[in-house]
């Protein structure tokens, strides 16, 4: 990691969020997501027939699920400073040149870069893990940081 990163977060008596407490927000998100989606298909997804009547059912609002995301992720985040995933773990999202929570702008473009990088088979994802700073794609584009709250 960055010196400079590493010595502005011990200023600020801040610590990176372990990849735990991160795996663990991503999944209280997305189980979110998908009741949401489930919940705005409404009957259509109870009276599927079988379980491939419902994929097919999904995955013809892919595209409403993706800006759902878009939206969930960049308002919490601009808002909040952390989506109800990252709340519930304990974690949140800065801006790495203010410490603060990103602004719209920033979380916007972080929400977007996110859908890019889960459509590309989750690398964005996978470079955090392997990441010194721990920062996924959509943190290296928005130059944020997700620390301990």
């Amino acid at each position: 990691m960055n010196e400079e990163i590493s010595n502005r977060l011990y200023q600020e008596g801040m610590t990176l969020a372990p990849v735990k407490k991160r795996g663990m927000a991503f999944f209280i998100d997305e189980i979110l997501l998908s009741f949401l989606l489930i919940i705005a298909i409404g009957d259509s997804f109870f009276e599927a027939q079988n379980v491939e009547e419902m994929i097919i059912l999904t995955n013809m609002f892919v595209l409403e699920y993706m800006a759902m995301k878009v939206v969930y992720q960049a308002f919490f985040v601009m808002q909040y400073g952390a989506t109800i995933g990252k709340i519930v773990m304990k974690i949140r999202v800065i801006e790495i040149s203010t410490m603060q929570k990103p602004n719209v702008i920033v979380a916007l473009n972080r929400a977007v870069i996110r859908v890019v990088s889960e459509m590309m088979f989750y690398l964005g994802f996978v470079w955090g893990v392997m990441d010194p700073a721990r920062q996924t794609w959509h943190d290296k584009s928005a130059k944020t940081l997700v620390v301990n709250a």
